[in-house]
């Protein structure tokens, strides 16, 4: 007596929950990279078709009003080498990225390039791609 199973097992390889998890994955990688925002301080930086692509350790701004950041926080010009020392006192190469309103005079940009010589940091001036 020959007994037979009534499950046959199918070749077919089903795609369907695997599009659904690519699909989750594409959307969520959409929003999450849209609220990721590297600098935060609306500035109008000016032109340049120039690519410089340097490690940022830290960010200085500089808004239309002269105001100076360090990242986000506002620091005064007169304190700003001493806490660019003691930010970048333990980083091996310590690289400052400049974000620079275009209406700013270059007087206030060449005081926080003069800041990086003197303490041997290297800076690199942002621009807007275009």
């Amino acid at each position: 007596m020959a007994l037979r199973s009534r499950n046959k097992v199918s070749p077919n390889f089903n795609m369907s929950s695997m599009t659904d998890i690519v699909f989750l994955l594409l959307i969520f990688f959409m929003l999450t990279s849209t609220l990721v925002s590297p600098n935060a301080l609306k500035l109008l930086l000016p032109n340049s078709k120039s690519k410089t692509l340097e490690k940022q350790t830290i960010s200085i701004s500089i808004d239309k009003d002269i105001n100076f950041y360090i990242d986000e926080n506002q620091v005064d010009i007169t304190e700003l080498e001493t806490r660019l020392i003691n930010i970048l006192s333990s980083e091996l190469e310590p690289a400052i990225i400049l974000h620079s309103d275009k209406s700013v005079d270059i007087e206030h940009v060449v005081k926080v390039m003069d800041i990086a010589y003197r303490n041997n940091y290297k800076i690199v001036l942002a621009t807007d791609p275009s």
